[in-house]
């Protein structure tokens, strides 16, 4: 897959972006070293951030895309319009890792997804060329 960067074409892009980017100056990442920064937007307009945070026995450690998502569940917003990810890589895009993917199909197939670079250049993609083929809550459905 071919991630094509470039100015934000919008205010609310852009904001959504610089959000992001700010959210990774609050990473908690002494192992790694790989700081990451998320901003969701619900269809309300409504904007929740997070960074990754890391813990000396990795297995708790959890993404910054999760702890966005998360923030806003937990203020009762269930459905999302775009979320931003930044990181410090120039090159390689920071893309959700698997599980992330996973969590963020709970709320919704096509996820828009702004990957944010450090100087404000974003790719857009969605959830559905992240996660083709995947299974969600409409998987369950008939099964209660």
């Amino acid at each position: 897959m071919k991630f094509i960067y470039k100015e934000p074409q919008d205010a609310e892009t852009a904001e959504l972006a610089r959000l992001a980017l700010d959210a990774r100056n609050n990473s908690h990442s002494p192992y790694s070293k790989f700081r990451v920064g998320a901003a969701i937007q619900t269809i309300e307009g409504k904007v929740f951030s997070g960074c990754n945070i890391e813990s000396c026995s990795f297995s708790p450690t959890i993404c910054a895309e999760r702890v966005a998502v998360a923030s806003a569940v937990a203020a009762g917003y269930k459905r999302f319009k775009t979320i931003a990810i930044s990181s410090d890589q120039e090159e390689e895009p920071c893309t959700p890792c698997g599980v992330c993917r996973q969590f963020m199909r709970e709320f919704s197939r096509d996820l828009c997804i702004l990957l944010v670079r450090p100087n404000g250049t974003v790719c857009t993609t969605d959830l559905l060329q992240l996660l083709p083929g995947s299974f969600g809550p409409d998987s369950l459905e008939g099964r209660h």
